[in-house]
């Protein structure tokens, strides 16, 4: 690509990075803060971008990606954490490396009332289930961030999460 790094957008450039780091499975709920990315990932004819009904199952298709050979990373919004953390144990106790990019609510600038809980209970509950969380709230920090989580997940084989914050994506307004 004749692009340079300044004229792509942050989320042009979290998916190079991804795919750089030989990331081939997609699996996602639908979230329009992640719209970028699973359109690209549903694009690239290289990569297995998997809608999922649930949450967890996105977690078990990462740890079959590991087992596969491959590297997956689960694109789910902050809503959703809730819904994956059974399936979390499994993670836990198998010591599988494990990368996921949340997208934020109830943070910065949120309206919808009902996003709040769940936003305030993600960075404890993913800590409590074993995982690293590192947030990034501006586009250079969601580079840099998902470049540091893959190279904690690929050579330390730790599971970590990656925080969008609504900084970055951007309050909805109802």
């Amino acid at each position: 690509m004749s692009e340079t790094a300044t004229e792509l957008s942050w989320q042009e450039r979290v998916y190079r990075v991804l795919r750089e780091h030989g990331v081939t499975q997609f699996p996602y709920v639908p979230d329009a803060g992640h719209r970028f990315l699973i359109e690209a990932a549903t694009a690239d004819p290289s990569v297995h971008a998997i809608p999922c009904t649930t949450e967890e199952e996105g977690v078990g298709i990462v740890a079959g990606a590991h087992l596969g050979g491959e590297t997956g990373v689960l694109l789910m919004q902050s809503s959703g954490v809730g819904n994956t953390i059974n399936f979390l144990s499994l993670i836990q106790h198998c010591s599988f490396p494990f990368l996921t990019l949340v997208t934020m609510r109830g943070d910065f600038g949120e309206q919808n009332p009902w996003q709040f809980a769940m936003g305030q209970a993600v960075e404890p509950t993913l800590n409590a289930m074993g995982l690293i969380t590192l947030r990034a709230d501006d586009p250079e920090q969601a580079v840099s961030t998902v470049e540091a989580a893959l190279g904690m997940t690929q050579v330390g084989g730790r599971s970590v999460a990656v925080l969008f914050g609504q900084r970055l994506l951007g309050a909805k307004k109802f």
